[in-house]
């Protein structure tokens, strides 16, 4: 109906009453209007800005942790032979006074048999079952001299009609998950099951066959003493090594329980010969650490400090933003570490200061003093863990994205503010155009009174016209 009347608008007046309606409507909702839009920019910038800062820190204290969860900063064990033995440092472990001698006199082993070859390895071989018993060997060369089984019972493996050709065995094996790994290596000779064990002494393997008398042919298989149709390509056996002159035996060539705080990787074996077994401090990349840190917390401060600038930032009033402010003020003055004498405690101990407007800078004489005479104790603050550097960073950064009291909040509170302003915005909208359809139908009405007395005006224009030509 509205649109109606629209379209009849102005033909009695002459007058452009729906441009005349339009102008009205937008001069009495353009104050409001504008504060609205006004409001809808501010709150599109606070959002913004608390994500930009929001990520800022959670990617600075991530970045931070990874770091130092990658073992650069800590100190590195070495090996003065790393073609017999490498030596690595554990996570966490302070081995700053490293010192230990190594000789590697046997590698550990799996051991490894094979059976003799057969020209189709999906042809039947027998049924019956395979048992799989774990224990300690004697070989010479390629045979099974002796065996005396552990305490574990023997594992019993079923081959029927379903799995009785190589390929099938295999399978079999491979699915008791029994402890060793069967595999079918071929060439010009044929097909030749392999079985392979774990290493260590102990993880010796006989295989008995028990063949059903109506298929034989497991026994082919078996491996142990006196077994003809496998070979021992591989015999078991557990690492020997000397720490300081005193042998042990390992089941692994990792060892992880000899020096504390080091894994030791056996690589190969060479009696007599001494490997040294020390420690090297990461002091060039501590030192990279300390100036990376730095320019990260500048950075993001300088985002922080724009985003709460009293007069201009869309945060000037945010009190998550200011007490995320504050802890990264107080970040270079907290104690990081215990207490040790004169070593260093604070980033600002090491060399980092903090200039008037709150950025950060190194002094490298004051680091490099710090590294050289402090060197375990800049490590500690860049160790893994709930303290440090790493930990400090962290504790901020979830004050910082706290649903409660940090930005999360300040989030949570701006989406609802534009949530409601959505609102406001739209019942603006419908009050605008109430306005306009009433105003429309009073021009309208008012229209229709002028295109009548416009009717009267011209019958009586004629009339008298009429008259006066009578006369």
């Amino acid at each position: 109906m509205v649109e109606s009347i629209t379209k009849t608008l102005g033909t009695g007046s002459g007058i452009d009453t729906t441009a005349l309606v339009n102008s009205l409507v937008e001069a009495q909702f353009a104050a409001k209007n504008a504060q609205l839009e006004q409001r809808q920019e501010t709150l599109t910038t606070q959002l913004s800005t608390v994500s930009q800062l929001k990520s800022g820190i959670s990617g600075f204290s991530t970045a931070l942790s990874q770091l130092v969860s990658g073992g650069t900063l800590t100190t590195q064990a070495t090996s003065s032979n790393t073609s017999i033995v490498r030596a690595t440092s554990l996570n966490g472990a302070q081995i700053t006074s490293l010192n230990a001698d190594v000789e590697v006199r046997q590698l550990a082993a799996a051991q490894v048999a094979y059976a003799n070859p057969v020209t189709d390895p999906a042809a039947a071989i027998g049924t019956g079952v395979l048992s799989l018993q774990f224990g300690t060997a004697t070989v010479s060369g390629t045979t099974m001299t002796g065996f005396t089984a552990g305490a574990s019972a023997a594992i019993d493996i079923t081959i029927d009609e379903t799995n009785n050709s190589l390929t099938g065995i295999r399978d079999a094996i491979n699915a008791a998950k029994a402890g060793v790994t069967a595999s079918i290596v071929s060439d010009s000779d044929g097909a030749r099951l392999v079985l392979k064990g774990t290493s260590g002494a102990a993880q010796a393997f006989r295989l008995t066959a028990t063949e059903d008398e109506a298929a034989p042919g497991l026994s082919a298989l078996a491996i142990g003493v006196g077994s003809t149709g496998t070979k021992i390509g591989t015999a078991a056996a557990d690492a020997i090594v000397a720490v300081d002159g005193v042998a042990v035996r390992r089941t692994t060539n990792s060892i992880s329980d000899l020096i504390p705080g080091v894994r030791l990787d056996l690589v190969a074996a060479s009696t007599g010969t001494t490997i040294k077994i020390g420690a090297s401090q990461p002091t060039d990349n501590l030192r990279q650490a300390v100036n990376d840190v730095v320019t990260t917390y500048n950075e993001l401060y300088t985002a922080l400090r724009e985003a709460t600038d009293p007069i201009s930032g869309p945060l000037r009033a945010d009190p998550g933003a200011r007490s995320m402010m504050q802890a990264m003020r107080e970040l270079s003055l907290r104690q990081l570490i215990p207490a040790d004498g004169n070593a260093p405690r604070t980033l600002a101990e090491l060399g980092v200061a903090t200039a008037r407007d709150g950025s950060l800078s190194v002094n490298s004489a004051q680091l490099n003093r710090a590294l050289t005479s402090y060197p375990e104790a800049v490590g500690r603050m860049f160790a893994a863990g709930t303290g440090g550097l790493s930990g400090a960073l962290f504790a901020i950064s979830t004050a910082a994205t706290s649903r409660s009291t940090g930005l999360g909040a300040s989030e949570q509170r701006y989406n609802r503010q534009q949530s409601d302003l959505t609102d406001q915005q739209a019942k603006a909208t419908e009050q605008a155009e109430a306005a306009r359809t009433r105003m429309t139908r009073q021009f309208a009405s008012m229209d229709a009174r002028v295109a009548a007395y416009k009717s009267t005006q011209n019958f009586l224009t004629q009339q008298i016209e009429a008259w006066n030509a009578q006369r």
